[in-house]
């Protein structure tokens, strides 16, 4: 339901004693959205509380000035089928589209012989061919380093993920016992796990990039086409969720944050909220691991203080808009420099006058985070001159920066056993967020499938029959 002004607001209360069983679904991201399109798609009345006053989480857009800017540049895969149900059911894969098929420019500006511009794609090969020629003409790397990747990827495609064993070591010890050298790891295996697993190889747990990399380059030849969005991230994620939540009754509280959860002995829940005590049959925590703790009540998991040492990591972007236009790509990965992923976001912005607003990813940020602005336009627009020779001469109207210092948890080594599943000790209260045990890095992916594992949970213990949206009926 909306007022006049377009803003949410709550429905209706009803009196009747047959309704439907009701749902608390807490935490208006990815994985608290999903949670409640689900439920209420079972016909679970859902209330969604979310404590911004917007949708959408840690992937959201805001205004500054003439542009609508994304607080952070996001990709999903091909192979990211949960995110790509996300956004059918939104009605907003149009606005997401795909590559028809992968490919990078990855250029080097430390090369002894000057910069040097390679590209990462695929061809309709069957996998592994499907990069081989890629591979073969890749000048980043050495002869013999591209052929010590192929045999470490067919080493990788024998892995299984969900191994406990892989857990406990890290990528960068693997990569090295399987003849990867510092050079290697850094021009392929950390330009893609980078971005993915926002770690360094050192920094990753081994299952976590295993499942990465198989899933991504090792299953099917077009699993890593890249798709990402074409418009504000809040078009996605905040109006057009918004608009599927309401067409489905769910009364969707913004501003509005849980206080406390506690169960009555009839084994129905109650909610607490600023003027409020909202009654439920099930309740869903789609927040961060250390809200999630803080709301969780006595006995719901068997040691909840391991929650808060799942760590978190930060990604930073720098904002820049030119006077010009600079890249003439929709965006490159970089190597020799602090740079590491470069988007053009002009036309999603609605930048008008002929210049060119481009944002720089960074993850695993942790030593640039909080460096004060004027620091970082030192350090960054420099880079970029180096890498863009358009950018030498050009204006700068614009330069700012976003960081999201919390953005995913830590895929460290180890973490595997960390992360709860869905269900709780506690019946009724179920667990969401990209940081539970999905079996994916902090991804919109395993936000989503979050979302579907939580709200199975929960309807299967309400006796309702209802389907996985990426398995067979349940």
């Amino acid at each position: 339901m909306t007022d006049d002004d377009g803003a949410r607001r709550p429905a209706t209360a009803r009196t009747d004693t047959d309704r439907p069983p009701h749902a608390v679904v807490v935490g208006g991201g990815l994985a608290g959205i999903t949670a409640a399109l689900q439920l209420a798609d079972s016909g679970v009345r859902v209330t969604l509380l979310e404590g911004r006053p917007r949708l959408g989480g840690l992937a959201f857009s805001f205004r500054r000035g003439e542009l609508t800017v994304d607080n952070g540049q996001h990709v999903y895969l091909r192979c990211c089928t949960a995110y790509r149900w996300f956004l059918d059911r939104v009605e907003g894969a149009a606005l997401a589209p795909l590559q028809r098929r992968l490919d990078v420019p990855v250029l080097d500006v430390a090369h002894p012989r000057g910069p040097r511009l390679g590209r990462l794609r695929r061809s309709g090969l069957p996998v592994p061919l499907h990069l081989a020629a890629s591979l073969a003409t890749y000048p980043h790397l050495s002869l013999a380093e591209r052929a010590s990747v192929g045999r470490a990827a067919l080493a990788l495609k024998a892995l299984d993920p969900a191994d406990p064993a892989l857990d406990g070591i890290d990528f960068a010890t693997w990569l090295g016992r399987h003849g990867q050298s510092a050079r290697t790891i850094e021009a392929l295996w950390d330009l893609v796990g980078v971005a993915t697993l926002n770690a360094t190889a050192p920094h990753a747990s081994m299952g976590l990039a295993a499942m990465v990399f198989r899933t991504g380059l090792l299953s099917e030849p077009g699993a890593a086409d890249i798709g990402w969005a074409h418009v504000p991230l809040g078009e996605l994620h905040d109006t057009l969720a918004g608009k599927a939540l309401d067409s489905l009754g769910v009364r969707t509280a913004l501003r509005t944050k849980a206080e406390r959860i506690t169960r009555a002995e009839s084994g129905r829940w109650t909610v607490e909220v600023p003027g409020e005590r909202i009654e439920a049959d099930a309740v869903v925590l789609a927040v961060p691991q250390r809200e999630t703790r803080d709301l969780l009540p006595e006995g719901a998991l068997d040691d909840p203080d391991r929650l808060l040492d799942i760590g978190t990591a930060p990604i930073l972007n720098v904002h820049v808009v030119y006077d010009r236009k600079v890249l003439r790509q929709p965006f490159f990965a970089a190597l020799g420099t602090p740079v590491q992923w470069v988007f053009d976001r002009t036309d999603s912005s609605g930048l008008k006058g002929g210049g060119q607003y481009l944002a720089v990813s960074q993850s695993a940020a942790q030593d640039d985070v909080d460096l004060p602005v004027a620091e970082l336009r030192a350090r960054y627009l420099p880079e970029l001159e180096r890498l863009l020779p358009a950018a030498r001469g050009a204006g700068i109207r614009d330069f700012f920066v976003t960081r999201e210092r919390t953005a995913t948890f830590a895929p460290t080594p180890g973490v595997g056993r960390l992360r709860p599943g869905a269900r709780t000790h506690a019946p009724g209260l179920y667990l969401a967020g990209a940081w539970t045990a999905t079996g994916w890095p902090a991804t919109m992916e395993g936000a989503v499938r979050s979302g579907f594992s939580a709200a199975g949970a929960a309807l299967s213990a309400l006796g309702r029959r209802h389907e996985h949206p990426l398995q067979e009926a349940v």
